[in-house]
């Protein structure tokens, strides 16, 4: 199976176990897109977003003496967008709903993107 289906089929099974979430997206850290789990395809978009969101919350955790990277999460008045390092090169931007369990939007964000990590680096 190639990369983008066995991402997307990570990503597809987020949104089944996760109640909340709406669609994902993985992207290159260049902003490229791998897979779309969207209803509406906004896909290179969010792909350019999110490599660039990427970027500066790894700065800042840095700067800060913080540690590594593990999520960034955004809140809106229509829900929120959660961004995940899976692995050196990609990045995963889940969408879920308002009033989302952010404790179970956290937990299974990080377990996609630890696999969305290991597909990237062909171990799974």
């Amino acid at each position: 199976m190639e990369l983008r289906q066995e991402v997307l089929k990570e990503m597809v099974l987020l949104r089944e176990r996760t109640a909340d979430v709406k669609g994902s997206v993985a992207s290159t850290i260049d902003g490229l897109t791998i897979a779309c789990d969207l209803a509406e395809d906004s896909s290179e978009h969010v792909s350019a977003l999110a490599a660039a969101l990427l970027a500066m919350s790894r700065r800042m955790m840095i700067l800060a003496g913080r540690g590594d990277l593990e999520e960034t999460l955004v809140s809106g008045s229509a829900g929120h967008a959660a961004f995940y390092a899976a692995g050196p090169t990609v990045v995963l931007t889940v969408l879920a709903e308002p009033g989302a369990n952010l404790g179970l939007l956290r937990l299974e964000g990080r377990k996609t993107a630890a696999a969305v990590a290991a597909v990237a680096a062909g171990k799974k």
